[in-house]
């Protein structure tokens, strides 16, 4: 069993809900985020993201590509990513860890090389934005044959076909993007979130993470009431550039701790 699957299944057995954090490798200094991931998983989140820096980031927010920018800045790429996860792996051998990137960087990388790196530095799952499931079978093959989670997208426009295709190829969780936009929304519609789970509920039974336009504990208390668990990524990553380098850790546990509150205090279903 996946690092990623026995998380979901220890939540589960529990009666409670997955924090999923994200943060932009690089930002705001390369050597701040091995420390960054710590202070998140320490905080408690159960899964991190680590987002690899690309030039064209065409889902992501301002605030995100802010941090893409800063990152870039400081040489950043996939190759630099894989040393990260490679590091925090030495660090904590138990937090599960998705790569995720745009397809760019990887097609240059070579998908067999970079599904065969990511593994053996210890990430646990990749998240491909811009791969959607028809086109990405040989890499989905290539990925769990070293073990590698392929996790993908889906939206509220997401058709009845998608869905479907997801369902096939996925494995880790599903990422079901909140609302139609970029990352970094001030909104947050749960109401169309509970229209829209139950198809893809129909479809799947991965665990299914909402994510975009959650910022703060009351929203993600909200969104878990419908799933199973929620990610946060661009108030994270607002956190670290307001913070600064010397006092990012501590902004993101500050952030974070009380998200975690929040989900745990929530009314347990379905605890052993």
């Amino acid at each position: 069993m996946s690092r990623i699957a026995a998380r979901f299944a220890e939540l589960a057995r529990g009666g409670r809900k997955a924090l999923v954090a994200y943060l932009t490798a690089g930002d705001p200094a390369p050597a701040l985020t091995v420390p960054l991931l710590g202070a998140l998983a320490e905080a408690g989140a159960d899964v991190l993201e680590l987002g690899v820096p690309f030039s064209d980031p065409m889902a992501d927010g301002p605030v995100i590509q802010r941090a893409t920018q800063r990152a870039l800045a400081h040489g950043v790429g996939l190759a630099q990513v894989l040393d990260m996860a490679r590091a925090f792996r030495a660090a904590d051998a138990r937090t599960p860890l998705v790569l995720m990137s745009y397809a760019n960087p990887i097609e240059a990388m070579g998908a067999e090389r970079f599904v065969r790196e990511a593994a053996a530095a210890g990430a646990d799952g990749v998240i491909v934005v811009d791969c959607p499931p028809e086109e990405c079978a040989e890499f989905a093959a290539q990925a769990r044959a070293h073990g590698l989670d392929t996790i993908f997208l889906l939206a509220p426009t997401s058709t009845e076909a998608r869905i479907r295709a997801v369902a096939q190829a996925a494995s880790g969780y599903v990422y079901y993007v909140s609302l139609k936009g970029i990352t970094g929304a001030e909104h947050l519609d749960v109401a169309d979130v509970a229209a829209h789970l139950p198809r893809v509920r129909a479809a799947t039974p991965l665990p299914i993470c909402v994510g975009f336009g959650i910022r703060d504990a009351a929203a993600a208390r909200r969104v878990a009431e419908l799933a199973d668990g929620v990610v946060i990524g661009s108030r994270i990553v607002q956190e670290i550039e307001a913070a600064g380098p010397y006092e990012a850790a501590a902004r993101v546990k500050a952030f974070l701790a009380p998200v975690r509150r929040a989900l745990d205090e929530r009314p347990r279903q379905g605890a052993a």
